[in-house]
């Protein structure tokens, strides 16, 4: 009787490897870029569930608000990781939402809405 011994030679288990760790090598700065694009959106509806907040504000009290009377009034909640500020006057608001956790790109989007509107066109968000 034959004492045949089938499996892998260790260098055909090397080369796998290799192989398995190029493709990640590929696939990990995906990743993270598809990481960046999610924060980056979360930014955004931040700003635009802001500017709404803010619309309905403006509805019910005739002016607009800090960032603190839109949570009382309105319950306005951010994403995780991201910050928000709005500055208001007589006439307008802006809002600038920012997350300091996105690692390349962009990092903050801002609206401004009504009299001093200089970033472009009322009530469009830019990401500069």
């Amino acid at each position: 009787m034959r004492n045949s011994r089938s499996g892998f030679t260790l260098i055909e288990l090397l080369i796998v490897v290799v192989i398995i760790g190029i493709l990640a090598a590929i696939a990990i700065p995906k990743f993270a870029a598809t990481k960046d694009k999610a924060k980056l959106a979360s930014v955004k509806a931040d700003v635009r569930n802001s500017e709404t907040a803010e619309e309905a504000y403006f509805s019910d009290f005739a002016t607009y608000a800090v960032y603190a009377q839109l949570q009382t009034a309105t319950n306005l909640l951010i994403s995780p990781g991201n910050t928000i500020s709005i500055a208001t006057n007589a006439s307008g608001y802006t809002v600038t939402a920012t997350n300091s956790s996105i690692s390349t790109g962009i990092t903050s989007c801002q609206v401004q809405v009504g009299a001093g509107a200089t970033t472009g066109i009322d009530g469009q968000i830019k990401c500069p």
